[in-house]
């Protein structure tokens, strides 16, 4: 087998492993409605779970994208498989709310190290010009999991296996099987592929967490930086808040189980549509901070559009279908645009992006978190799309300061 098809082979078991976080990290949310009413979960509760991953992230990021530069992508990315693998096994069987939420945690520290490994894995095996369609693939993988997840795991296996809790312990063995096969072919592919651009050999001499810190400053200390993490704010409040709570706003407006599982693979779908298309725009007109403010726009209409009463169903689907091309054109452009940005540069780029996501985190867990809040308070999802509706705004004001 040629090195080329090596590295790719190597890609593509990359881009499973992201399918298979997501596909663990999201079927939590396929079968809410069955979870609230299996533990007795309140809404607010229900929030706290769906938003439990994106606040792992916030203080885990940082440090997760160090310990990944010292031990390198494959020990990171299989650590990983088999952290969520074994909390997803554990989840089949929690029996509280404080049980699932420290089961949900773990899946997020496993998450934090495919997330920054698989950048990790794609500058180790490719050039640095000739990673854009790599990393498009890997995304890629994210979507089909998440698609997964609601599609087959909500719709198909989990009802043929009889609910949530074998799903969960399937989809926890399968994750743990493939965890194996990670590791197996690591260690059987040649250390020259392993190391195609030299990557795993470098060690810093300087501090880490000196390092770490004069880095973060550096790169916050730049007022686009600042602009940018709004953005990413904003993506993580949309990406979370809407997609884990969509399937559950559809069935309170009278939709069936199923569809408006297929409704929310819809979007996922839709997001991938924008993953690859928007950068691609942006790069034709030279102009990626308009690019994101349009972006912005975009997600705050689906919104608003998602909040009209007595509207025939298609309205609702096309609104979720246009926020899904918005956000899914943001995903990338938060990740490409710090290497264009003076003071940042592709050098500081891995310490930008984990900013991003650090800040950007807490947005992860605040959109989920509200909607289940003020569901509570109020007996509608109307509030919560609504705060969803105005953060999108933000993005639009963040896209038009930002100097590319």
């Amino acid at each position: 087998m040629t090195t080329r098809r090596l590295r790719y082979g190597l890609l593509a078991l990359g881009t499973g492993a992201y399918a298979c976080l997501m596909l663990v990290w999201f079927s939590l949310a396929a079968y809410l409605s069955e979870i609230v009413v299996d533990l007795r979960l309140t809404s607010t509760q229900a929030g706290v779970l769906t938003g439990a991953i994106p606040l792992t992230y916030v203080p885990v990021a940082l440090f997760s994208g160090v310990v990944t530069d010292r031990v390198g992508p494959y020990r990171a990315i299989g650590t990983g498989l088999v952290l969520f693998g074994a909390a997803q096994v554990g989840r089949a069987s929690a029996d509280s709310f404080a049980a699932m939420l420290a089961l949900t945690v773990v899946v997020g520290v496993g998450g934090t190290t495919v997330t920054f490994g698989l950048p990790k894995l794609v500058a180790e095996l490719f050039p640095a010009d000739a990673s854009g369609t790599p990393s498009s693939i890997y995304m890629l993988g994210s979507f089909a999991g998440t698609a997964a997840a609601f599609s087959l795991g909500r719709g198909v296996v989990g009802p043929m296996l009889g609910g949530w809790r074998p799903l969960f312990s399937a989809v926890g063995g399968g994750v743990l099987a493939y965890a194996v096969c990670w590791w197996l072919a690591v260690s059987l592919a040649p250390s020259a592929v392993l190391r195609e651009n030299g990557a795993s050999d470098r060690r810093s001499d300087r501090s880490g967490v000196a390092a770490l810190r004069r880095d973060v400053r550096q790169v916050f200390a730049t007022p686009a930086m600042r602009w940018l993490v709004v953005v990413g704010v904003v993506y993580l409040v949309v990406v979370h808040g809407l997609q884990n709570w969509l399937a559950t706003v559809l069935r309170a407006r009278g939709v069936s189980p199923a569809l408006a599982a297929t409704v929310t693979s819809g979007f996922v779908v839709a997001e991938a549509v924008g993953t690859l298309t928007v950068p691609a725009v942006s790069d034709r007109i030279g102009n990626r901070g308009g690019v994101v403010a349009v972006c912005g726009a975009g997600c705050a209409l689906g919104t608003a559009v998602l909040l009209l009463p007595g509207v025939a169903f298609v309205v609702p689907v096309a609104g979720a279908v246009g926020v899904g091309v918005a956000v899914g054109g943001l995903s990338p452009l938060v990740r490409m645009i710090p290497a264009e940005l003076d003071g940042v540069g592709p050098e500081l780029t891995g310490t930008a992006v984990g900013l991003v996501f650090a800040v950007g985190e807490l947005g992860g867990f605040l959109g989920p978190f509200l909607v289940g809040t003020l569901y509570d308070l109020t007996a509608s999802y109307v509030p919560g799309l609504a705060v969803i509706c105005v953060a999108c705004l933000a993005a639009v004001v963040a896209g038009r300061r930002l100097p590319t």
